[in-house]
């Protein structure tokens, strides 16, 4: 029976992961808690075998007045929580990073590889990648740390890119046809590889994604046919979005931002329990997923 801990009380993922893990009652226990006051440092961790960090800033945001905060939540709470839980006897901290800890290093070509040296273009990058600097540290025999970088995570009731291009999908007559290729990671896919992270009790840096790279007219055309929406993928438009790729949001959606595939095996582990198509369904559908 693992004892687990995860702090967000209500984050998208933590939400998800608890109703995931709570399929085993056999095997999980598990809680969550909430960090946005000093209450957490009241209590005691030693009933924990796990603590899952989920909680922090998700956003992006280029104002220099958030700075501040960024590193504030980002960083120094999640070093001084994985302090708190070495002190308390806490077997394994796993903490959620970001794919974006890559920022200028990934600019021009897009892949990641287990060369590519982390180089983040803003405080969010900058925040989530001095954690984990900082949270390593504390790493002992006892104390066994996992850091995991995920691409873009999508799911039923998921907010973010993926959200604006599901509606963009289901609104739009027309789309660009842009050869492009994301890593994505479903939410299922996610829940079960961080269950597999805690019942191995892994340590190190994990690029869990989906087995497929995904082009992002593919995506928002299997979008519109599970809605049945009705839209028109055409080249014609390609010229002007080409002109527009130095621009941000442009970048973002037609861009390539991948892993290695080779980054997202460990030993077997057959966390990849979505199909690309189906992961579209389960998100879009009415009836959802657990």
């Amino acid at each position: 029976m693992k004892r687990v801990l995860i702090t967000g009380k209500n984050g998208y993922i933590g939400n998800q992961l608890e109703r995931w893990l709570m399929k085993f009652p056999d095997d999980y226990v598990v809680h969550k808690i909430s960090v946005r006051d000093d209450l957490w440092r009241n209590s005691s961790f030693s009933d924990y075998d796990v603590i899952i960090h989920l909680a922090g800033i998700a956003h992006v945001s280029l104002n220099p007045k958030m700075k501040e905060e960024y590193y504030k939540v980002n960083r120094d709470l999640t070093i001084e929580i994985a302090k708190k839980s070495k002190e308390d006897g806490v077997k394994q901290f796993i903490f959620m990073s970001s794919i974006i800890v890559y920022g200028k290093s990934v600019e021009r070509h897009g892949m990641i590889d287990e060369s590519t040296i982390p180089k983040p273009n803003n405080f969010y990058g900058m925040s989530k990648l001095d954690a984990e600097k900082g949270i390593t540290l504390l790493e002992s025999n006892d104390f066994k740390i996992s850091v995991i970088r995920p691409p873009m995570i999508y799911g039923k009731g998921s907010k973010g890119n993926y959200s604006k291009l599901s509606k963009l999908a289901k609104l739009s007559p027309i789309f660009p046809d842009i050869d492009n290729k994301r890593s994505m990671l479903h939410i299922d896919n996610l829940r079960e590889f961080i269950k597999v992270v805690i019942d191995r009790k892994e340590t190190g840096l994990f690029f869990p994604q989906n087995k497929e790279y995904v082009k992002t007219s593919e995506l928002v055309k299997i979008i519109a046919e599970v809605s049945e929406k009705k839209i028109w993928i055409t080249k014609l438009l390609n010229p002007i979005i080409k002109l527009m790729r130095r621009v941000g949001i442009v970048n973002k959606i037609f861009g390539n931002l991948v892993y290695d595939h080779s980054m997202s095996n460990y030993d077997n582990a057959k966390y990849q329990i979505r199909t690309f198509r189906k992961s579209i369904e389960l998100t879009e559908l009415e009836s959802g997923q657990l």
